[in-house]
């Protein structure tokens, strides 16, 4: 072996040196199709195992993918609601995007990877029901992240909510046959569960079948969860939200997903419509303290 020469030892050192100074790469989002002209964005239909409601839209490196719930992808009856046991189609399985011109691919799925893992944590497996669906490359200029009527999301809510606390989603059940004036919903927080991983809501008007995976936000616009089941108690025709951090969370301990993102909206938050919740939140104040008892899935 050749001794480097002292002119070769410094040059060495200073490109070391430019090295550790400069800094990392930031992660960009990627160039969203213009909100008036996307045809592919938070709500829309997917159809996986059956017809469901997209939640919001996430990326990582030059993927861009939808969320659902994982439910959707589901081959067991509708009380089949444990993530660790029920049935589901595999990753790889092809879904219809509303809006796309190409099927995309189901990439993630928490009930597939909590069973591969051998998950034994209860709560996950009663609650954690959130999917990825890769949207194909010749969609990504179709794309936006914006929530219909009401804007955001702002971001993702990393607490849990307070009694009784405004939340908004927007459900897009085929059995509503496109009327879109009853897609935006109004409601509370009735109170979590599983200890966080869930938030019992009430809504004017509640989920529907269909409505399933359609994503929850608070009165900043901030997401915190995915609609997943149909409940009769603490009120009747309640839903069980899973909370989206805890979703993220459980699936960036995966490799191939420890980069993923939530987009956010390329316009602001803002309540349009008359804002129901006022009145849905003060004939609740009685129901806070209730027992939960799980419908179902929608």
């Amino acid at each position: 072996m050749v001794a480097p020469t002292f002119t070769a030892l410094v040059a060495a050192l200073a490109v070391a040196s430019s090295a550790v100074a400069s800094p990392l790469p930031t992660k960009r989002a990627p160039t969203w199709a213009d909100r008036q002209s996307a045809t592919i964005h938070p709500g829309v239909n997917t159809n996986t195992a059956g017809s469901c409601t997209s939640n919001f839209i996430f990326y990582n490196g030059d993927n861009i993918y939808i969320g659902q719930a994982a439910h959707c992808a589901g081959t067991g009856e509708s009380t089949s609601t444990n993530g660790c046991t029920s049935g589901s189609l595999p990753e790889g399985t092809k879904v219809t995007i509303t809006g796309a011109s190409k099927q995309g691919t189901l990439a993630y799925s928490s009930w597939i990877r909590m069973q591969q893992r051998g998950e034994t944590d209860a709560n996950a497996c009663d609650y954690n029901d959130f999917a990825l669906v890769l949207i194909d490359p010749a969609d990504h200029d179709k794309v936006n992240p914006t929530v219909p009527t009401f804007g955001g999301p702002a971001g993702l809510r990393s607490s849990g909510l307070s009694s009784l606390e405004k939340v908004y989603s927007y459900g897009n059940s085929i059995l509503r046959q496109g009327i879109t004036l009853l897609s935006p919903k109004y409601g509370v927080n009735i109170q979590d569960q599983g200890e966080g991983w869930s938030h019992n809501v009430a809504t004017v008007t509640p989920g529907v079948p269909g409505d399933s995976g359609s994503g929850f936000f608070d009165g900043k616009g901030l997401a915190f969860g995915t609609l997943s089941t149909l409940q009769f108690a603490p009120l009747p025709a309640s839903n069980g939200v899973g909370d989206l951090a805890k979703e993220l969370a459980y699936a960036r301990t995966f490799s191939d997903f420890a980069d993923i993102q939530l987009a956010t909206g390329t316009a602001p938050f803002a309540v349009a419509l008359p804002d129901l919740a006022s009145g849905l939140q003060s004939s609740l104040q009685n129901a806070a303290g209730a027992l939960r008892n799980d419908g179902g899935l929608l």
